[in-house]
């Protein structure tokens, strides 16, 4: 593993229009945002009467559901990735930025509520009223400040509320003459079907979990699924409160698979302090970013502490040649022998960055490296929303093919 310091000069800024449009605010998501609400623009000026209210208030609620439902997911990568690397790379570029579908669920999900508050105010019955406030209420707790702040109280007003919003939804569509039958009811027996559907696999399940360090647990599952690289798998302590997703992590040869869990919250905290014998799981492993790198002929991982763990299943199967840029405090105290050697055996040219001997590296700069000396098409980042938005900006600014979560779930 190579573990010096690099003076390498960075490439000059592309002014390109093409480029600046791939900065916050002009990312996909918010694109796809925008595209979802102009098509409702459209719609509402075809609209003839107010009875075309509820079937966008439907539309919307089923696109907003649907795009969330985990095998729609896995379809969505599974059609992006599908493009051989033969096709041009600015093609493939675009097709790698499929984790930013969560642009259409913002979309109908707004659209839904303004829709439904139009509807509110027409009919202005206490039930109508009832679901309006539900609905604000998930919009508002959805906010991104709000949510990062409150992420417990988010999931828990989106789960509940959002169940809620559908058993009421139900009743106040039956109570509309003609309803059984028509497209109203296939579409939201589809949402209620696809939001019913991960928790027929709730399971509890025995773990096996090693703690290297006091920041990290390595938590080893093996009840009959084994994920393919780039998913992650939701686990909870309490299946009714609050789940979390890690990227999941099999290796080549065996069964099962490990998450690589860092203390970052009161959640991780009390599951590595504690090491509970079982966890919960519900639904599929599910594709994440991770997942895009079959697009390319070759990749450069960058990651931070304990996001070597979405990196470490790509790794480890060699399918897509890759170069790891890691920049972590101490890795063998950190993360243990085992786990540093299992790296090393298959990535020994490795920049391996220990910030507590070096102090914060500029991870820009050792990705432009290792990008230009393993003549790589593309980089994926896992680290933290503010690392991971730099590291991805920066690089695409220079005209390099650059991925990585973007936090709109």
């Amino acid at each position: 593993m190579t573990t010096t310091r690099t003076d390498s000069p960075q490439p000059r800024l592309k002014h390109k229009l093409a480029l600046r449009l791939r900065r916050r605010p002009f990312t996909h998501h918010n694109r796809l945002v925008a595209f979802v609400v102009l098509v409702n623009v459209i719609a509402a000026f075809g609209m003839d009467s107010l009875g075309a209210l509820p079937d966008l208030v439907v539309i919307n609620l089923t696109l907003a559901v649907l795009i969330r439902q985990q095998h729609v997911i896995n379809l969505l990568f599974r059609l992006a990735t599908s493009a051989p690397t033969s096709w041009p790379l600015r093609v493939r570029w675009t097709l790698g930025k499929v984790y930013h579908f969560g642009g259409l669920h913002v979309g109908a999900a707004l659209c839904a509520t303004v829709w439904f508050a139009v509807l509110a105010w027409a009919l202005s019955d206490p039930l109508t009223w009832t679901i309006l406030a539900l609905l604000v209420a998930m919009v508002v707790f959805a906010l991104p400040n709000l949510r990062a702040r409150r992420h417990d109280v988010f999931e828990k007003v989106h789960r509940f509320a959002g169940w809620t919003v559908l058993a009421l939804f139900a009743v106040h569509s039956s109570l509309q003459p003609g309803f059984v039958g028509s497209t109203q009811f296939w579409l939201l027996l589809l949402v209620v079907a696809s939001v019913v559907l991960p928790w027929t696999r709730l399971r509890r399940v025995p773990v096996r979990i090693v703690r290297p360090s006091r920041h990290v647990a390595l938590v080893s599952f093996d009840y009959g699924v084994t994920p393919f690289a780039g998913s992650s798998t939701a686990v909870s302590r309490h299946p009714l409160l609050e789940w979390h997703s890690f990227a999941n992590v099999p290796a080549p040869g065996r069964t099962g698979f490990r998450l690589t869990i860092s203390r970052a919250g009161d959640w991780t905290g009390d599951l590595i302090d504690d090491l509970p014998k079982h966890l919960w799981v519900k639904g599929v492993p599910t594709a994440g970013v991770g997942n895009i790198d079959k697009l390319f002929t070759r990749v450069v991982w960058v990651a931070t502490g304990s996001g070597i763990g979405p990196c470490l299943p790509h790794l480890l199967s060699q399918e897509t040649p890759s170069r790891l840029v890691w920049s972590t405090r101490t890795p063998r105290e950190t993360y243990g022998d085992e786990l540093v050697d299992e790296i090393e055996a298959v990535q020994p040219d490795a920049i391996v960055w220990d910030t507590v001997r070096d102090g914060k590296p500029d991870l820009v700069e050792l990705a432009l490296r290792a990008h230009r000396e393993f003549d790589a098409e593309a980089v994926i980042c896992i680290s933290n929303k503010k690392t991971t938005w730099h590291v991805v900006e920066e690089l695409e600014a220079r005209g390099v093919p650059a991925f990585g979560a973007i936090w709109d779930s």
